[in-house]
């Protein structure tokens, strides 16, 4: 039987203290909401994107002026998600701007199943798999090395990589804010959702692999006119980091993020199958309407790798994005450049390997969605990072559940003055799962 709980408790916020000190760097079949439909030959050169202005009022707005969370709206967006077919559901909010101390305001809330077989209710510390998330993760990396001096953001993937790419103008800038104009493999692979998972779940790709696969279609676009999601462009960044460190990304994302910040749910088992510890199950929705629902939490997530095979929970992920907007692991001018945003759909932009969702209450957050086979998350903070909420529903493929968990933004950053969600699925073709958006 599905269980629901909420929590409000004010605890000891090793996340505070992490916000404090100095930076740790010293020392979705179609993958994207705003992603067009790919054609078979590229577009014709449009004139460059004009950067997105910012949002109102957001970016100046002082600490005071956001509003307090709404738990109990929380806990409905859950319930919502859960009637419309997601076994569970979770979210977990850290909240630094009523105690200026080392504590936090925390409330999280859970729904349903964890595990549908063992009739596991859902809990706050599951880990999961978080998808595209992964790719804040691989940019973090890419720019504490371009901090370092060992990467220019506007040169050419190829001066690093020769050969790798047929165009010599895709600058690591537009690989990292997805203006590459590289088709997304995944287009391809997940044409149908539960055959093509399943043609991949136990396989081993090299990151060339999937970029031999993206190659096989001429490129959307010219390099740097127009921002076009899609998953090739952080297997690439993945390509980068262990050409310019010499080591795998694993141990780029434990040395430079996972240890600095001890987060210790946080891990990339790739190409084991299993998610360590205590962990929520994901279900793949099938295409055929009421088809039973695929349990898809075994797999390599080898297709995705840099690009979407991070698993974590939502304490670490609120940890993450409070550390990455307050300041700490990046410095002021690495942090800047991730913060140049492009259009990328209605009420959002995209800077790089980082996503701004503009709120209905003039407030914008800092994060990114994922979504892989099973899993649909929400991880984002407040411009000084001193806000967080991650939140997640085990189900995938399934259009209303990822439209409704857009809700808990409002409910943590609107509160009370959030208004009624866009009706659910309104922005996605129906079967349609966005992978690893």
């Amino acid at each position: 039987m599905a269980s629901r709980r909420m929590c409000r408790s004010t605890v000891l916020g090793s996340l505070a203290l992490a916000l404090v000190a100095g930076p740790a760097h010293a020392v979705d079949r179609r993958p994207d909401t705003a992603t067009p439909t790919p054609s078979a030959a590229p577009a014709k050169p449009a004139a460059p994107a004009k950067p997105a202005a910012p949002a109102k009022s957001a970016a100046s707005a002082k600490s005071a002026a956001l509003p307090a969370p709404d738990p109990a709206a929380l806990g409905r967006v859950l319930r919502t998600a859960v009637a419309q077919g997601a076994p569970g559901a979770m979210a977990l909010i850290d909240d630094h701007r009523t105690a200026y101390d080392d504590h936090a305001t925390v409330h999280h809330a859970t729904e349903g199943l964890a595990d549908r077989g063992a009739g596991e209710a859902m809990a706050s510390a599951d880990r999961f798999r978080i998808g595209s998330v992964t790719k804040t993760f691989s940019a973090v990396v890419l720019l504490q090395l371009a901090a370092e001096g060992r990467l220019k953001l506007d040169a050419s993937v190829d001066h690093y990589l020769p050969g790798l790419l047929p165009d010599d103008r895709i600058t690591v800038r537009h690989v990292l804010g997805h203006r590459s104009g590289l088709y997304d493999y995944t287009y391809d692979m997940f044409a149908e959702t539960v055959p093509g998972f399943e043609a991949v779940r136990t396989k081993v790709f090299t990151y060339r692999d999937l970029v031999a696969r993206s190659l096989r279609h001429p490129l959307t676009h010219a390099p740097g006119t127009a921002y076009s999601y899609s998953n090739t462009n952080f297997v690439v960044a993945g390509l980068l980091i262990e050409k310019l460190t010499g080591h795998p990304v694993r141990t780029e994302y434990e040395n430079r993020i996972i240890e600095p910040l001890k987060l210790t749910d946080t891990f990339y088992v790739h190409p084991d199958t299993k998610i360590p510890g205590r962990h929520a199950h994901g279900y793949l929705t099938p295409d055929a309407a009421k088809s039973a629902l695929v349990d898809a939490t075994d797999q390599t997530a080898s297709w995705a790798q840099s690009a979407g095979a991070l698993i974590s929970s939502t304490r670490d992920l609120n940890t993450f994005f409070s550390a990455l907007l307050g300041g700490r692991l990046l410095p002021a001018d690495q942090l800047a450049q991730m913060r140049r945003w492009m259009p990328a759909g209605t009420g959002q932009a995209y800077g790089l390997g980082l996503r701004r969702r503009d709120l209905s209450c003039g407030v914008s957050v800092y994060g990114h969605t994922g979504a892989v086979q099973g899993f649909y998350t929400y991880a984002f903070t407040s411009e000084d990072g001193r806000r967080s909420l991650s939140a997640l529903a085990n189900t995938s493929n399934n259009a209303a559940v990822q439209e409704t968990m857009l809700g808990t933004l409002e409910s943590a950053f609107c509160g009370k003055q959030a208004e009624a969600p866009a009706a659910a699925g309104a922005s996605h073709p129906a079967g349609a799962d966005d992978f690893a958006q």
